[in-house]
């Protein structure tokens, strides 16, 4: 395309120095000539280069394949079929008004929300009485300065009254950390991709009439996994760690990528480091909101021995976060045109982007598992060593490595309820004894952990572990026997799964997976859960339910026991 508008130009300019000499049918000629060189789609290139229909080029093509001698005959000055333009006044106010950016034109029109092509805008005009075709239109388009356009994203919507001078607080707040040889470092999270033979953006050198093959639809279905890369990019060192994720994009998986950046590259980088300060979004899992970043990242300072500042950057102008354009983009650029297809792929494709400014990029996969629905309360919140800054606190924070209150991280016995659901594995809620509830739980660990290694087994590609015999060290959300409880309630006595969310202090979605799985592992054990004659509508029936059949409940300040009756 571009050589042919190279080619007009030069037409065109050819044509305005030699035309004034030429009468009518030599011009018809040359512009025939120029065309039958040029090939197809010569004739429309020489006509806009003119000036001139289509149709005159045509003829002129027409004359010389015809042989017919020359006329010598000038048409007269004003000769010749009138423009339309001129022949009806009206037909450039009535197409300017159905395109002008403003819409004044008719509010009836079926123009108002279609696409505006030529061929539509001629037709809506003869629908007005102005006689006119689809090339008649361009040609009137262009002479009036109009083109085809794209969108331009430059409208950033609401703008913070105090978005320019956190803007100056953050490039304050970097200086002072460079100045002192501590790190800075700019995070977020990529893009999920879906793993498999998916086609990928862009284009690659590859030999002639052998492109990749991928799959035509991208059915999630079909996906080896997914990615969640987490990016950690080194202001400082222009240096880039991603933290490619299998499961879900949540703040203890934001907290946990950046500890295995500074216990990979940060802490080497940076011996003397006393201070870390972290640039982030207002949004996502680790947003200025997310209670759940600010715990993990007070968790980390006492870990590390960092005081951990973060600065938000002001809702809306994420675009300013330097690990969007400064390894983001060039991770993009280095997989255009190449489908992902495992995770070795994703992995060792951005651990190779490298820039000619000297970028250099780490990544590492991560397995681990990171359920949502994690809450943090208003004590736990009370707690944490976090000291707003005077400007702007909801923004700017400081996290401090001393102790604080927190929940105990060791976690509850996988074959146990939680110490506050203890009371739920009463034989009348779930209609097992004891034993019987013992040897259930005993068949299912096993059945769970070959569930939950084969889940593992297909994100890494089927790989072998990174670090064999080596958990991942993090906390379950519920344990094997909460969940067993969970699909008790739901399917024994009927307790919806919002009732059950609230109950263990997750989210309903948690609720929802969970029951799946406890389910499949149900089935392969041969165990059918009987419904009750009796069925719960809310957590008010489950405990009137829990007092009728010999549970005692008892109520102090803080929370709600139950004890069994001898």
């Amino acid at each position: 395309m571009g050589g042919l508008e190279e080619t007009g130009q030069v037409l065109a300019a050819k044509f305005d120095v030699i035309f004034p000499h030429l009468d009518e049918r030599q011009r018809r000629l040359l512009m025939g000539a120029e065309a039958r060189a040029l090939g197809h789609g010569g004739i429309r290139v020489v006509a806009r280069a003119a000036g001139v229909r289509e149709g005159t080029v045509s003829l002129g093509v027409d004359e010389l394949d015809s042989g017919v001698e020359p006329l010598g005959r000038v048409r007269r000055p004003g000769g010749g079929r009138k423009r339309a333009a001129d022949l009806d006044p009206g037909l450039l106010p009535a197409l300017l008004a159905l395109v002008e950016p403003d819409e004044r034109g008719d509010p009836m029109s079926p123009l108002r929300w279609t696409t505006k092509s030529t061929r539509a805008l001629a037709a809506e005009l003869a629908r007005q009485g102005h006689r006119v075709s689809a090339d008649t239109v361009g040609s009137l388009l262009r002479g009036e300065g109009f083109s085809l356009q794209g969108n331009a994203k430059t409208v950033e919507g609401k703008r913070h009254p105090d978005r320019d001078a956190q803007f100056r607080y953050i490039n304050e707040q970097v200086k002072a950390c460079q100045g002192t040889a501590d790190p800075v470092i700019s995070v977020d999270t990529k893009k999920k991709e879906l793993v498999g033979e998916f086609s990928n953006a862009g284009r690659q050198w590859r030999p002639k009439g052998q492109p990749a093959a991928t799959l035509v639809h991208d059915f999630p279905d079909d996906a080896v996994g997914k990615a969640v890369p987490y990016g950690i990019y080194d202001i400082t060192a222009n240096a880039g760690w991603v933290n490619v994720g299998t499961d879900h994009d949540t703040a203890a998986f934001a907290v946990e990528s950046v500890r295995r950046w500074w216990k990979s590259a940060g802490q080497a980088e940076y011996p003397q480091a006393r201070r870390l300060l972290v640039t982030a979004d207002a949004g996502g899992s680790n947003g200025y909101r997310t209670r759940a970043w600010k715990s993990g990242l007070a968790a980390l300072a006492l870990e590390t021995g960092l005081e951990v500042t973060v600065c938000h950057f002001p809702p809306g102008t994420s675009k300013w976060n330097k690990v969007e354009h400064r390894l983001f983009s060039h991770i993009t650029m280095n997989w255009r045109g190449r489908p992902l297809a495992s995770h070795e792929v994703v992995v060792n494709t951005i651990a190779a982007t490298t820039t000619r400014t000297g970028l250099k990029v780490r990544a590492e996969l991560d397995i681990t598992q990171y359920p949502t629905g994690v809450q943090v309360t208003d004590a736990q919140m009370k707690a944490l060593p976090l000291e707003r800054h005077g400007w702007h606190g909801d923004w700017n924070n400081t996290l401090r490595p001393c102790e604080y209150d927190r929940p105990a991280s060791d976690p509850d016995p996988f074959d146990q309820p939680s110490p506050d659901l203890a009371w739920l594995c009463h034989p009348a809620l779930t209609g097992l004894t004891a034993a019987e509830w013992d040897a259930l739980i005993t068949t299912l660990m096993t059945l769970h952990d070959q569930q939950r290694e084969d889940t593992l087994d297909k994100r890494r590609g089927h790989r072998p572990r990174i670090k064999a015999g080596e958990g991942t060290g993090r906390r379950p959300v519920l344990t094997l026997a909460d969940r067993l409880l969970a699909a008790v309630l739901h399917y024994r006595l009927g307790l919806p799964q919002v009732a059950i969310a609230a109950l263990l202090r997750v989210r309903p979605e948690t609720v929802n997976k969970r029951l799946r799985d406890i389910r499949q592992i149900l089935d392969q054990a041969g165990h059918a859960i009987q419904p009750a004659p009796d069925h719960l509508a809310n957590l008010d029936d489950l405990y009137n339910y829990a007092t009728i059949v010999g549970i005692t409940r008892y109520e102090d300040q803080t929370s709600v026991l139950f004890s069994v009756k001898p």
